[in-house]
């Protein structure tokens, strides 16, 4: 169950600094983030699927996901972590490749995939959920934003809390770079819990899930961020 922070086309430093949890079962075999082959992308690596939550291009392409939380996902779906991969290889800017994807969005369980192009400041939205609704996209505005297991921008009591304190360190460091270690441990590594949930699972492991950084014995959390000086 993942969560990211970003702002996108706000800094005047940065067009897009990222922060992202990756929360996964031990058991789950995962490449570090590092140049793939080929040279081109950078990023970490499902090696059960063999795709990625998180990744970028040297063409100043990013793409990233988190799962929709949801009961009875599908038993034969294709692998989402392919998405943002296919992204990254592709000729196609956001808005084409979203719309690609929407025509066979039915055939993922529930996703969140931002997808975004640095030169073209371009940032797409893409997701299959809620079930009721048609799958959609839609441009990301520029300024912060926040995504969890849940559509852009809902603000679960832990992304209200890593939203409001991501704007209030960006504040601090002002038009000054910014220190991605601290900006980690004090934003990613919260271990706050909840007691409103989204009642989504069982109480027991809605509570577990409600902090930012998740902290049982069976997951890890990966901690990512990735931060772009302006392209010239």
């Amino acid at each position: 169950m993942c969560i990211a922070v970003f702002i996108w086309q706000s800094h005047p430093l940065y067009p897009l600094i990222l922060l992202l949890n990756r929360d996964e079962y031990h058991s789950r075999p995962t490449k570090a983030a590092g140049w793939w082959e080929g040279g081109e992308i950078v990023g970490g690596r499902d090696e059960l699927g063999g795709g990625t939550w998180l990744a970028c291009s040297k063409s100043g392409k990013v793409a990233f996901l988190t799962n929709f939380r949801e009961k009875d996902p599908l038993q034969h779906a294709k692998s989402r972590g392919e998405l943002p991969v296919r992204f990254l290889q592709s000729e196609k800017g956001p808005s084409e490749f979203a719309d690609e994807i929407i025509k066979e969005a039915d055939e993922y369980n529930g996703f969140n995939l931002v997808v975004a192009d640095l030169h073209c400041k371009a940032m797409v939205y893409v997701t299959n959920r809620p079930k009721e609704k048609k799958p959609s996209s839609m441009q990301v505005s520029f300024g912060a934003h926040v995504l969890t297991n849940a559509s852009l921008d809902t603000l679960w009591p832990k992304a209200e809390r890593l939203l409001g304190n991501f704007k209030e360190m960006i504040n601090t460091y002002g038009e000054s770079e910014v220190n991605a270690h601290e900006m980690v441990e004090k934003l990613m590594t919260d271990t706050t819990k909840h007691d409103k949930t989204p009642g989504i699972l069982s109480p027991q492991f809605e509570h577990q899930l409600s902090s930012i950084f998740v902290d049982t014995d069976t997951s890890i959390v990966c901690f990512s961020i990735i931060y772009f000086n302006y392209l010239h």
